[in-house]
């Protein structure tokens, strides 16, 4: 007789209450988006997004954010301060309250201390304080400093008078130290703080941000009195504009709408945008709102002065923002965000005041700078017909490869299995290595593409030009996926893309041009979390038999070191320096790089779209100058550079 599933009590005794912060503690993905190195940084995103509120509130203009030795992280502001008396629901002093309890702030309704804000759901600090070891607040306020300390979120200590200051000295001071036990195995970033910190300062126009890192004795400072007009020309200073920034400023039924554009000549757009200096990741309504405006006024601009002729159809969306740099900034007193993470905008009534404010500022620039409106249209329509080629090249690859026995590339290795979310594709550098990793790999579930040479640079070259590029060909017809705006990531074959190159110079130049194509071209595969960085070892150690793997000169080190300690002679240790793949049989290729179980593989993300946007236009862009300005800067930091 088969046995009966067993049935779980239901009653009122498995109702679960989950007192003060525990909620926190146990479901941190609601609160701060998980437990990743990503959201180990929205903690401190969240204590300065308070400082930038007094500062919203006229009442500060200066903000600190110290790392320090251990990696607890002070926020120090010069606003009004916590306030610390009495709560009169609760019987408790203000500060416990705000750092203890969810959905306690001053940023609800008419009668908060805000007019405009970033927090909208009183959860930000006190979900710090859920996610900490430990947690101090110190508060200096009418004449007398407070401070109060917390641990895991609850108070280990009362509200209590610890000094006294001057009475017009005000402001908060958080110092948190992150709970290992929930943070595991990561840790700050410096230069993702940096970009962070600078996008704030950017949007919030007249506020110092003093940012100091003393595990590395590093420290900057941002100021910038021209506010989104300064951060356009901090993006486009490695391009040549082909006009002024166009700025738009207006107040609309207490929301403020800010917007600055400029076009130039690259072939990439670089938009961003703000809700209450938060960075909207995922965009929102005032984005939609600027883009709809924007091709809407180019085409009336260009049918009414006869830019466009009457045969010719109107610009698309994608013809209008090659080449366009902008940041549609907007702050409102009732914000309205798809989550905690703040990462999309969804207030419906903002898409109409900034479509309102884009449509007026542009047409009235483009009707006072004649030449200027002219190359803009002329930029969008050099990208209209550079698209219809490149629509074009992308139908002549599809009947290609229809033509072709089956319709994947020949040199493609594929996998039996069709499950995808077990399957992987290796983009492998060379014939020879490829022919390495096809016998090497798991032919159930891993699949390899050898690609011959160097790929494109599409940084400096439209898309149409890119798809007649055979390596790029095969490469978008083994995904699967398209390219550009045809691009479908639910039809992507394999879960894990990874790029498997030499640790040498051509390997390294070769991952960054792909990886270059792919942030252009197919940004979603990183930001789904599909594309992957393989780490073949650049050390072969061997000693009576026995074989040892370092992956940097630091392991390799350890590793004869540690031999030597227990009596090996310098002349029994075998030590080979890989320069690439092919130098490797299947059975070490299989053991160091593509067995699941021993491999190492490095996520691609992008954690801050704005800065990895600059960077790929210095590095790979067509401007030489600023190239040699950061290899001249950079080059002292070079690790492994093969010469």
């Amino acid at each position: 007789m088969a046995k009966q599933p067993e049935t779980l009590t239901y009653d009122a005794s498995t109702i679960q209450v989950l007192e003060g912060l525990e909620a926190v503690r146990r479901r941190p993905g609601m609160y701060v988006g998980g437990t990743d190195v990503r959201a180990l940084h929205h903690l401190i995103y969240e204590v300065v997004d308070n400082a930038i509120d007094e500062a919203l509130a006229g009442a500060c203009d200066r903000i600190e954010v110290i790392i320090h030795k251990d990696s607890s992280v002070s926020v120090i502001d010069n606003g009004r301060g916590i306030p610390v008396d009495i709560h009169p629901q609760t019987g408790k002093p203000a500060l416990e309250v705000v750092m203890t309890t969810l959905h306690a702030g001053a940023k609800f309704g008419q009668k908060g201390g805000y007019k405009v804000s970033g927090g909208l759901h009183g959860v930000g600090v006190s979900a710090v304080n859920a996610l900490s070891e430990w947690c101090e607040v110190e508060v200096r306020r009418g004449g007398k400093i407070y401070r109060q300390r917390y641990e895991r979120g609850r108070p280990v200590t009362p509200v209590e008078v610890v000094g006294k200051t001057k009475p017009n000295d005000t402001g908060t001071r958080v110092t948190f130290k992150y709970d290992p036990t929930i943070f595991k195995n990561v840790d700050y970033r410096f230069e993702t703080l940096v970009q962070r910190l600078r996008e704030m300062a950017f949007v919030t126009r007249g506020v110092w941000i003093r940012f100091v890192d003393e595990r590395i004795e590093r420290e900057m400072n941002f100021y910038f009195e021209g506010g989104i007009v300064a951060f356009v020309r901090y993006l486009n200073r490695h391009r040549s504009p082909l006009h002024p920034v166009v700025y738009g400023h207006r107040v609309i039924d207490d929301v403020e709408v800010e917007i600055a554009l400029q076009y130039t000549d690259a072939y990439t757009e670089s938009v961003y945008s703000f809700a209450n200096t938060i960075h909207t990741v995922d965009g929102g309504t005032h984005l939609t709102g600027f883009r709809s405006a924007l091709t809407r006024t180019l085409n009336d601009y260009a049918r009414k002065h006869g830019l466009l002729k009457e045969n010719e159809p109107n610009l698309t969306g994608d013809d209008t923002r090659e080449g366009l740099t902008a940041i549609v900034s907007i702050k409102h007193p009732d914000p309205q965000f798809e989550s905690q993470t703040k990462v999309k905008l969804m207030n419906p009534e903002v898409q109409t005041y900034v479509q309102q404010v884009t449509s007026e500022t542009l047409m009235d620039f483009l009707e006072n700078n004649p030449s200027a409106a002219k190359a803009i249209i002329q930029k969008c329509l050099l990208s209209a017909r550079a698209r219809a080629a490149a629509r074009k090249a992308r139908e002549l690859v599809i009947r290609k490869s229809a033509l072709e026995s089956g319709t994947l590339p020949g040199k493609l290795a594929d996998c039996s299995s069709r499950d995808r979310e077990r399957t992987e594709l290796y983009i492998v550098e060379g014939i020879s290595a490829g022919g390495s990793a096809k016998q090497a790999r798991d032919r159930h579930f891993q699949a390899v593409l050898p690609l011959r040479g160097k790929i494109l640079n599409v940084e400096k070259a439209r898309l149409d030009k890119a798809l007649n590029n055979k390596e790029i060909q095969a490469l978008i017809t083994a995904l699967g996926t398209g390219v550009g705006e045809d691009f479908d990531v639910s039809k992507l074959r394999y879960n894990k893309v990874i790029i498997m190159c030499d640790a040498d110079v051509d390997g390294n130049h070769i991952r960054t041009l792909l990886l270059t194509f792919f942030f252009r071209y197919m940004p979603k595969l990183i930001e789904e979390g599909h594309l992957y960085i393989a780490q073949p070892p650049l050390y072969r150690i061997e000693h009576k038999k026995k074989v040892w793997y370092a992956y940097s000169d630091e392991e390799k080190d350890q590793i004869v070191l540690r031999l030597q300690k227990n009596g090996a002679r310098d002349g029994a240790i075998r030590v080979q320096r890989y320069k690439g793949l092919g130098e490797m049989n299947p059975q070490q290729l299989w053991e160091t790089t593509m067995d699941p179980d021993r491999r190492t593989l490095v996520q691609v993300t992008v954690e801050d779209a704005a800065e990895a946007d600059r960077m790929f236009d210095i590095l790979m862009g067509p401007a030489v100058p600023p190239r040699r300005q950061f290899i001249q800067r950079h080059a002292r930091h070079v690790r492994n550079l093969d010469v």
